[in-house]
């Protein structure tokens, strides 16, 4: 069994970088995306502070579906183009949302939710899915996490697409 406990870090360069390589240890050799994605979803709830919620919408068709995720339930499809997670879907760009409530379209699944990330998740040209990071906190997020999960995202599309 691993044992991934976040340490006590000073930055956030740091912390994806320990991020990076627990997910990469964790992911290392195993080839089921449903089983990494699980994982991953685990890991970053773990890691990271001030989450309400952290998972994955996998690329089904024309629509993200659902994947797995920790927090509390979610919305199930999101059509390309609509809210975060569509948005960010469509444009293949990451969505880093200071207030979620000034978004237009935003997707409201937890009225708890005041910013959000979304990472889209890209393996050889074809769009596997997204990350989605929502905090309760306003503006939870900032460039070094875009760069941070990025990276992370980078590192394990290939594990989970």
């Amino acid at each position: 069994m691993y044992d991934f406990a976040p340490a006590q870090v000073a930055d956030k360069a740091t912390l994806y970088a320990d991020l990076l390589s627990a997910a990469d240890a964790l992911t290392a050799g195993e080839p089921d995306i449903v089983a990494n994605m699980a994982n991953l979803s685990a890991l970053i709830w773990q890691y990271l502070p001030d989450l309400n919620w952290a998972g994955f919408y996998r690329m089904v068709g024309d629509e993200l579906v659902l994947g797995p995720f920790q927090g509390k339930p979610a919305c199930i499809r999101i059509p390309l183009g609509r809210g975060v997670c569509g948005t960010a879907a469509a444009t293949r760009t990451t969505q880093l949302v200071e207030d979620v409530h000034a978004f237009p379209g935003h997707i409201a699944c937890d009225a708890a939710s005041a910013s959000e990330i979304v990472v889209p998740v890209v393996h050889d040209g074809r769009l596997i899915g997204v990350l989605d990071l929502d905090s309760p906190r306003a503006a939870r997020f900032d460039s070094a996490d875009a760069q941070g999960l990025e990276a992370l995202i980078s590192r394990i599309a290939a594990r989970i697409g």
